[in-house]
């Protein structure tokens, strides 16, 4: 009682603050590398500090000379191992969401209903089909690389956009501020090396785009017809259009899915 009676006398609210916001950058450093080859880096890392610290113990030259150099670029080294994640925390924090609304929730400024009802469509038929949804980072960069629709979104528009004989089939659809804002876009691939050798250019976009941003994306295989939505680089099977429905509504009213979810991750192989 005397130590703990010591320590608050001691700590002022400056300490309080400074000890909060320390905590908060470290939670939010280890959400965001949570499930990610990021928190093997970080391990690796670990490692790299305890041998140091034993060659510093044992006086072990060699050794202290490498890791002495090693650390010297260290903060250079850093940016380069971890420029996504350092991207996707820059990007969150900069969101909209995160400068005046972290605290409420964000509504749908479209009609899921028409998105579910296009993509129980192409999945009884077999259709192909690639469709992203914008949150709270924003995807002009992608949006660029493909055709402005500036279109309402309606399940016959997306319908028609993904048949084989519509020239903006080839690519993806991205839902803007309520509206299907470009088709025919081009997203960056999945760095996952681990991912199933089966899936498609189609299906390591989805989970490429959401590896950097917080975008959510829905997948039509063309092999298998199943929907497939993926969030934060994993994939949810969606095996009928009311568990769509479901995923998708926690996703807007919660950000997140429950993490007890089964999901595919690298798996599903179509």
């Amino acid at each position: 009682m005397d130590a703990l009676h010591l320590i608050l006398e001691n700590v002022s609210y400056k300490d309080l603050v400074d000890v909060i916001i320390v905590s908060i950058l470290i939670y939010q450093l280890l959400m965001i590398v949570h499930g990610t080859r990021a928190l093997q880096m970080l391990v690796g890392i670990g490692m790299l500090f305890i041998l140091f610290w034993v060659g510093l113990t044992f006086k072990l030259y060699s050794l202290n000379w490498i890791l002495a150099h090693f650390f010297d670029s260290f903060f250079i080294i850093a940016v380069v191992l971890f420029q996504d994640q350092i991207r996707a925390a820059l990007a969150t924090v900069g969101s909209k969401r995160s400068l005046i609304g972290f605290l409420t929730k964000k509504e749908s400024d479209f009609d899921f209903e028409e998105v579910i009802e296009a993509c129980g469509a192409m999945s009884r038929e077999k259709i192909g089909a690639l469709i992203v949804l914008e949150r709270t980072n924003g995807l002009l960069n992608y949006m660029k690389t493909g055709t402005r629709l500036d279109s309402k979104v309606h399940s016959d528009v997306i319908y028609a956009i993904f048949q084989s004989s519509s020239p903006l089939h080839d690519g993806a659809i991205v839902i803007s501020s309520g509206k299907i804002a470009a088709a025919g876009c081009f997203l960056p691939l999945s760095k996952n090396v681990e991912i199933d050798r089966h899936l498609g250019t189609r299906h390591r976009a989805a989970l490429g785009i959401t590896e950097v941003t917080d975008a959510i994306t829905l997948t039509v295989s063309e092999e298998s017809g199943n929907i497939n939505l993926s969030v934060g680089g994993k994939f949810y099977l969606c095996d009928s259009e009311s568990k769509l429905r479901y995923y998708l509504k926690q996703l807007w009213l919660n950000d997140k899915l429950d993490e007890n979810l089964p999901y595919l991750g690298t798996e599903e192989g179509t």
